[in-house]
């Protein structure tokens, strides 16, 4: 079986390895592919994975020796599942692989937001702590969230995690979700979407990006939150209208937001959050601690194996 993997450097940077795949097949591993180079890198390959190049109908027509595409991610909006569908060609993406860090990763933004760990450790080291006539000194109000709410937009398995950190930390949970389970009902109170926005000190994203969730958090429904509302997104970028968003924050209506997650990606220079107040940017990270990333490729193993035996799993486009 011929592999060719399209965009293999998020994912193995080097610290991990291919043996995996390399026992299913003769694998050809790419850094990253332009789009002009798509079609010809993909050749006479069985097998394609990909994590954000794109793979339309038009590569699938000029690329008729593929009859497997993985998808190095849970997200699949990258490939026209119908066109694959069309050609008997199954999509099979990893369903689960980094609960754990992205919850984390949101407890972490909402943290440097609540205490400017960073900041307060870079002055030290200027000088401003050995030269400071008080014992002790801070640049930003410092907030402690025991008691406070936080309302979370999406109650799946990264929703809950996120929930139960917060939970730890003292704080209320909330959760909006179209489909309620009995597992997050012992960490949250499940309310609808206005109830959510009005009562919650802090929100975090953590559903997916379909069309009735694009631009979720938007000029109405900023309008509806608290005063000085936090606000998370480490899910998806287009969930926010960015330009809605910056406005909030420079006017002070939204206290601080953190986001690991924009619109576009990589971040375009225009982009209006890059020069909003209280803004933490972070270049779509949460997913990728070492464990997390060794997690998706056995993932991505595990699914083209089962492929190769006649069976498929984990497959978006049946």
């Amino acid at each position: 079986m011929k592999i060719v993997v399209l965009d293999g450097f998020t994912l193995n940077p080097g610290d991990l390895s291919w043996s995996g795949l390399e026992a299913l097949g003769s694998v050809t591993v790419y850094d990253r592919t332009v789009k002009e180079d798509i079609v010809s890198r993909i050749g006479d390959a069985d097998a394609i994975l990909t994590n954000k190049t794109p793979i339309s109908a038009e590569t699938l027509a000029s690329c008729p020796s593929v009859k497997y595409i993985g998808v190095l991610a849970t997200g699949y909006n990258v490939v026209d599942t119908l066109a694959a569908k069309e050609r008997g060609i199954p999509v099979c993406n990893i369903p689960t692989y980094g609960t754990a860090a992205v919850g984390q990763f949101a407890i972490a933004m909402l943290l440097e937001i609540c205490h400017h760990v960073a900041h307060h450790s870079d002055a030290v080291r200027a000088g401003r702590w050995s030269s400071n006539v008080d014992w002790c000194f801070w640049d930003y109000p410092l907030i402690e969230l025991e008691g406070k709410t936080i309302g979370i937009i999406g109650f799946g398995r990264i929703g809950q995690r996120t929930g139960e950190i917060a939970k730890a930390l003292g704080m209320r949970v909330l959760a909006y979700d179209a489909y309620q389970s009995d597992a997050g009902k012992a960490i949250a109170s499940y309310v609808d979407l206005d109830t959510l926005l009005k009562e919650s000190d802090v929100i975090s994203l953590h559903c997916p990006l379909f069309p009735e969730t694009k631009g979720i958090v938007n000029a109405a429904s900023i309008a509806k939150m608290k005063d000085g509302v936090i606000l998370l997104n480490n899910s998806r970028g287009p969930l926010i209208v960015e330009q809605d968003l910056a406005h909030a924050l420079n006017s002070g209506k939204v206290f601080a937001a953190g986001l690991d997650v924009v619109s576009e990606e990589p971040i375009r220079a225009d982009n209006p959050l890059l020069s909003a107040k209280n803004c933490i940017i972070t270049p779509h990270i949460s997913w990728a601690p070492k464990e997390s990333r060794q997690r998706l490729m056995d993932a991505a193993v595990s699914n083209l194996a089962t492929w190769s035996t006649g069976k498929a799993q984990n497959v978006v486009n049946p």
